[in-house]
Order: structure tokens, then C-alpha cells, then sequence
């Protein structure tokens, strides 16, 4: 094998590596959040009614993180699969949404949180209503209104584990 072929196949590792440390394989094209979330709503999905932003796009949270802690366990590479959801506001306005909402601060940025759970988006949800980060890893988790993680997975079989 040459050093061109070694290189190549050491960078693939390092991002297969990295991908893995956060979740699904799923070839979809990542889809970065685009505006500041301005307000939680309730969006139909295959699990029913859960949280949103205004647009349509689902919200997580991270098992690992501990609500109410004012940091989130999602760091590093995680943070490119699972983008925080930032707010432009110090809270954004709710609808039908009956938990606490409030903010944490990261790096100088205002992330959302739902009863203390800091809320994420999952980047190869692609369209308002998508769950596939549902269930990855065991660790992500949509949210109900209460803002209570909701763990059954969808009846479609789409979603977790990137299957």
C-alpha cells in the first residue's frame, strides 16, 4: 500500500470514528438548523405530537446530560451531529408547550432548554417533522409537551440507530 492510499484510509477511519461517537450512519444529507428558534410548538411526527421549533423541526435532548446542570454533555465532534438549538431571545414564546423553558449559556450563545434539559437538533433530520434521531444510541430523545423525553420509537420504522 502506498503513503497516498494509507493517508486516505487513516482520514476515513478518523471520520467514521468521529460519526460513530454521536450516533447514526444514515446516508442522508445533514441539514443545519437555520435561524435562531424563536419559539417552541407542538409538530405532528410518526410519534405523535412532540417539541418543535416554529419551522417544523424536531428537538432532542441528551440522557447524558442532567437537567437543570446549565451545560450539556453533547461537546466536540457530538455537536456536529446534534447542533444545539440557540435562541435570539433570552426564552423563546411557547405553544402548547406546557414545560419550563428557559436558556443555558455556551460560548457566548443562548441554548434552549425544556425542564432544565438543554435541547438539540439532530442534522440528518431533513424536513419539519422528521425523527430520525430518535433513539440513537439509546441516548436521544424527543421531548412531549410537558417536556417529558418520550422513548418509544416510531411506528414507521424510520428513525434510531440509522436504520
Amino acid at each position: 500500500m502506498n503513503r497516498r492510499h494509507a493517508s486516505i484510509m487513516l482520514a476515513a477511519l478518523a471520520f467514521a470514528t468521529t460519526l460513530g461517537a454521536c450516533g447514526s450512519s444514515d446516508p442522508k444529507t445533514p441539514v443545519a438548523p437555520q435561524s435562531a428558534v424563536t419559539e417552541l410548538t407542538l409538530g405532528a411526527t410518526s410519534l405523535g405530537q412532540v417539541v418543535t421549533d416554529a419551522n417544523g423541526r424536531t428537538l432532542y435532548v441528551f440522557t447524558k446530560d442532567m437537567p437543570g446542570s446549565m451545560t450539556s454533555a453533547c461537546t466536540g465532534d457530538c455537536l456536529a451531529l446534534w447542533p444545539p438549538a440557540f435562541s435570539g431571545t433570552t426564552a423563546p414564546k411557547a405553544t402548547g408547550v406546557t414545560g419550563t423553558i428557559g436558556t443555558i449559556d455556551v460560548s457566548g450563545k443562548k441554548q434552549v432548554t425544556l425542564d432544565g434539559w438543554p435541547l438539540h437538533y439532530y442534522a440528518q433530520d431533513v424536513a419539519a417533522g422528521d425523527v430520525d434521531g430518535q433513539g440513537v444510541d439509546g441516548e436521544w430523545y424527543v421531548l412531549g409537551a410537558t417536556g417529558t423525553p418520550v422513548k418509544r420509537m416510531p411506528d414507521n420504522g424510520s428513525g434510531g440507530f440509522g436504520y
